[in-house]
């Protein structure tokens, strides 16, 4: 008898049981989700409108109406025509160029300035800090002039090394700040249990400061795919490579403007950038414990 009681007593509730029982959502949480939801939706209706207005067909482009009566997709097939694809092809390099190129200087130096004492150090951070101060707007001219003396002009490369510098002091201080604090002791038991100075680094502190380098990677990559400037102004010959911010800026002129490719060629634009966020967001928790388990 008694041990029925006690099975009764453990036995599971059921799913309705559970419901009744679970409490309402408090005030605060209700307003601090309705608040996020409408935070959220204000971000994303420019590019909802970008979007419909790209589907839109030309004779109802400039309507009023939320929803266009009818849709069509000749604006994201006939803008291929115009040489998107080149141009995408040639963001892609320079975006990707520079951010291999951001990554393969500052982790190490960000690394050797987080677990070396040396003299000068602060200095030296105070001056990569003080290149965020400069924008590539205010010195056109000067990187120009530079570029045209090494004869780099309406070259990928040069756009490469102009984002690559731009973004390198940004990239710098975060990784030092994520290699610095990563406790010394888990590097120092690496090499106790055999491993080499630069052996440590790539099997552990690099897994472990991952969410770093990703973050780094990405603001990287999103600057130089955003580029318009520099690019605007070192790919102005016939024949020269053109990222795609400046390709979009040509369906607009002075009297006319091709609203339907503008916004087809915004909205191909932002796919690479939500594919690399797609791809790279988990790394950013598998970086927080990857490494430090042997």
């Amino acid at each position: 008898m008694a041990t029925d009681t006690v099975r009764a007593h453990a036995a599971p509730r059921s799913p309705k049981a559970a419901l009744r029982q679970r409490k309402p959502p408090r005030l605060r949480t209700v307003l601090i989700c309705a608040s996020a939801y409408l935070i959220g939706i204000i971000f994303l209706l420019p590019y909802l409108e970008m979007v419909i207005t790209a589907l839109r067909p030309h004779d109802q482009v400039t309507d009023r109406d939320l929803l266009p009566h009818s849709i069509t997709f000749s604006n994201f097939t006939n803008i291929w025509s115009t040489g998107l694809g080149n141009n995408l092809t040639t963001s892609l390099e320079i975006a990707c160029g520079a951010t291999a190129l951001v990554l393969l200087v500052a982790v190490p130096a960000a690394y050797y300035t987080a677990r070396r004492k040396f003299r000068g150090r602060g200095v030296f951070l105070v001056l990569v800090l003080v290149t965020q101060m400069f924008q590539p707007t205010a010195m056109i001219v000067g990187i120009y002039r530079e570029f045209l003396q090494f004869s780099m002009l309406n070259s990928v490369w040069s756009l490469i090394l102009v984002n690559a510098g731009f973004n390198l002091a940004f990239a710098v201080w975060i990784l030092n700040a994520y290699f610095g604090a990563i406790p010394k002791e888990i590097e120092e038991a690496a090499i106790v249990d055999g491993c080499s100075r630069l052996g440590a680094m790539f099997r552990v502190i690099i897994p472990l400061a991952m969410p770093g380098i990703v973050t780094a990677l990405i603001f990287t990559f999103i600057a130089a795919w955003n580029e318009f400037i520099v690019a605007l102004t070192l790919s102005s010959g016939p024949n020269a490579p053109t990222p795609l911010t400046v390709r979009v800026s040509e369906f607009t002129s002075q009297y006319s403007v091709d609203w339907g490719h503008l916004f087809a060629g915004s909205v191909i634009a932002t796919i690479p950038v939500i594919i690399l966020f797609a791809l790279i967001e988990g790394k950013v928790v598998s970086g927080l414990t990857a490494g430090s388990v042997k």
